[in-house]
């Protein structure tokens, strides 16, 4: 038995349907080859900083700064809103703003095939400076890292250990998308920060390649939000110790084996 994709057209049989979108009906279901836009977008124009707040951010990651400030006009008029830059240089900026971009990007892209599953539960001085610049998130919590470090503690946090099991799975085991952060609202979790672990090490300096990937599953567990004939290496390794931060690489330098952790050769 089949059904016509709402979206491309293509008269598919079920198995083409996630149980959600097949539920749907006739003329509405959507096929999981078609991409969903089920992201939240930021509608939003320019946005202003005190010169207090950028002096003294009020948060730092691994390797950002984070300051505080409010939209100024645009559909968040008013709201608050934070901006995050690179600790090191400009050339350094330049090259890692593009990767951050491209793998929101990516991030994106997974967590819309992700949402088809249905899984529910209930100054003068800075112009010129890249920033990444997005609404201001309350409840920030961390829920995975790029090392392999998890909190399964809670059902929100299952559900991303999901997702980034997910995204392995979807993507032929090319991919990872971990380091999932943000905050909880009542029927939503708003993720910032995300990282891709790709086999070629095609994100950046937190992209910690197919040693990254292996570590990343050394460490998970399958819970209820995972499927079971979702795809996984068969016998993951830890190349990185999972701690909870974002962890970070020369790309420089080799991922072979025989570099251990935790050496003068990771930074």
């Amino acid at each position: 038995m089949g059904r016509v994709c709402s979206d491309c057209g293509r008269s598919l049989p079920q198995t083409s349907y996630t149980a959600n979108q097949w539920s749907k009906g006739q003329g509405i279901s959507r096929c999981a080859g078609c991409p969903s836009d089920s992201g939240r977008y930021n509608h939003a124009g320019t946005s202003e900083f005190t010169y207090y707040a950028l002096k003294y951010p009020f948060a730092s990651g691994a390797f950002r700064w984070v300051a505080k400030g409010r939209y100024t006009d645009g559909d968040r008029e008013g709201q608050a809103c934070v901006a995050k830059w690179f600790k090191t240089g400009a050339v350094f900026d330049e090259d890692y703003f593009t990767l951050d971009i491209k793998a929101v990007d990516k991030a994106l892209e997974t967590v819309n095939r992700f949402n088809q599953l249905g899984v529910d539960y209930v100054s003068d001085g800075w112009a010129g400076q890249k920033v990444l610049c997005e609404p201001f998130i309350q409840n920030y919590q961390k829920f995975n890292s790029n090392s392999g470090w998890n909190d399964d503690s809670r059902a929100w946090a299952r559900v991303m250990q999901a997702l980034s099991h997910f995204s392995y799975h979807i993507s032929g085991g090319n991919y990872v998308l971990c380091d999932l952060q943000g905050g909880i609202y009542q029927q939503e979790i708003v993720l910032s920060d995300p990282v891709i672990l790709s086999r070629n090490r095609e994100y950046g300096v937190t992209d910690l390649g197919a040693d990254g990937i292996s570590s990343f599953f050394s460490q998970h567990s399958c819970n209820n939000f995972c499927r079971p004939h979702w795809t996984k290496p068969a016998n993951p390794r830890q190349y990185f110790n999972p701690v909870r931060g974002t962890t970070m690489i020369s790309r420089g330098v080799s991922t072979a084996i025989s570099r251990p952790y935790n050496t003068s050769l990771y930074y």
